[in-house]
């Protein structure tokens, strides 16, 4: 098998599924973040030391696998963004960071990975995805919007009132609007997908502290770690049997779809 054809199917078409799976295992790295940390009160250090050890050894799975595989993909995503959990509530809160200058630093990041990756391979589309190194580009930048998602997220919930249903009213909003510059505009499809895909982890981190935290906080109150089991099941039940197929040249002007 040749290298692109190995490495671009690793990488899954974006589809509906997609982006339904994605925003579930964002919700999920945002309870299940909590519950290691705040319920089961092992704090943010130690909570981001196990969830990195976790993240590092499935990219490092998901980079030497040969070709793509459901469950480690996703399995994937939802390391990377619960480590980013973690993270960013280490660095915001006990760091001291403070939720906006957090997200400006997250952010500047995020935005040095994806110029670095593009200076040196020309494209930061995913169906460019046709080295290892360009999949170390991938995945660096998926934890870094992990990470940023979070701060945005407990950011926005905690502006004006907003609490976490506003905050994710106001994410839904948001991939509305990039829904509609998809359908009716020609706009940059590359440009449109890592914005909703960075979108949908705050709507995540939002919509899972909406879940959890309790009552006197804004929140729903439901136990963290039966959310993050809920959410486990559907992620898996939908990853099996929805039929998931890697992306390939076909996919290119249809990044979002």
């Amino acid at each position: 098998m040749a290298d692109e054809e190995r490495v671009l199917s690793k990488v899954p078409e974006v589809t509906l599924v997609f982006w339904i799976v994605k925003i579930a295992a964002t919700t999920l790295g945002e309870t299940g973040g909590d519950a290691v940390t705040m319920s089961l009160h092992l704090g943010y250090l130690v909570g981001t030391l196990l969830f990195s050890a976790v993240a590092v050894v499935t990219i490092f799975l998901q980079i030497r696998s040969r070709r793509f595989h459901p469950v480690l993909y996703w399995s994937t995503i939802v390391s990377t963004t619960t480590v980013g959990t973690t993270l960013a509530d280490l660095v915001d809160r006990s760091l001291g960071f403070g939720y906006a200058r957090g997200s400006m630093v997250l952010f500047s990041l995020l935005l040095g990975v994806l110029g670095v990756w593009y200076w040196r391979l020309g494209s930061i589309s995913v169906v460019s995805v046709s080295s290892a190194s360009a999949e170390v580009f991938y995945w660096t930048a998926i934890l870094f919007s992990q990470t940023l998602g979070t701060a945005v997220g407990d950011l926005v919930s905690g502006l004006n009132g907003y609490g976490y249903g506003g905050g994710a009213a106001v994410f839904l909003l948001a991939l509305a609007l990039l829904a509609v510059f998809f359908r009716w505009t020609n706009a940059d499809r590359t440009l449109l997908f890592w914005s909703a895909f960075i979108l949908t982890r705050p709507l995540g981190a939002a919509a899972g502290d909406l879940l959890d935290k309790p009552p006197s906080e804004g929140g729903l109150g439901v136990d963290r770690l039966l959310v993050s089991g809920v959410l486990a099941v559907l992620i898996l039940v939908l990853v099996v049997t929805v039929p998931q197929k890697a992306v390939n040249s076909s996919c290119q002007s249809e990044e979002m779809s």
